[in-house]
């Protein structure tokens, strides 16, 4: 983990808890030439706007008061979402028996993206899904993503 995204999450964490929320996820990135910093909370129930607007009003001058981050940058809190990106093995602990989707760097059976049941994930990254009765077993050096994925 960066040093960013640990000074970061060092600062979020008790805002957001302290707002009746969780921390699911920090991330800093660079998109269309501009960098993003972007907190993800949760709560039973699902998060809502003021709930973001509020971890927002009040995260914000901590950060311009800690300046984590040398350079500009545009700050966004938001939902984890129903389609969340699935990282620490605490995440796929949760969500055992759920559908998920994982995304592949490359083709397995001619395809690079499987949806199925998370059936386990394992402390060196292997991830195994039930794809209609099929096991796959992916290393973590195959998977580029793993994520929830909604039925709608």
């Amino acid at each position: 983990m960066s040093r960013i995204i640990e000074k970061v999450t060092e600062l979020a964490r008790p805002i957001v808890e302290e707002e009746g929320c969780s921390l699911w996820d920090v991330e800093y990135v660079r998109e269309a030439g501009s960098r993003y910093l972007r907190v993800y909370i949760d709560r039973p129930g699902g998060v809502d706007i003021s709930d973001c607007e509020r971890i927002s009003r009040r995260l914000d001058p901590i950060l311009d008061e800690a300046d984590p981050i040398p350079e500009s940058y545009v700050f966004e809190v938001g939902s984890a979402g129903i389609e969340r990106e699935l990282k620490r093995p605490s995440d796929f602990d949760a969500f055992l028996g759920s559908e998920v989707e994982v995304r592949l760097y490359q083709p397995v059976d001619g395809q690079k993206a499987f949806v199925g049941k998370l059936v386990s994930h394992d402390g060196d990254g292997v991830t195994e899904i039930d794809v209609k009765g099929k096991r796959y077993r992916f290393s973590k050096q195959q998977t580029a993503q793993v994520r929830l994925h909604a039925t709608i």
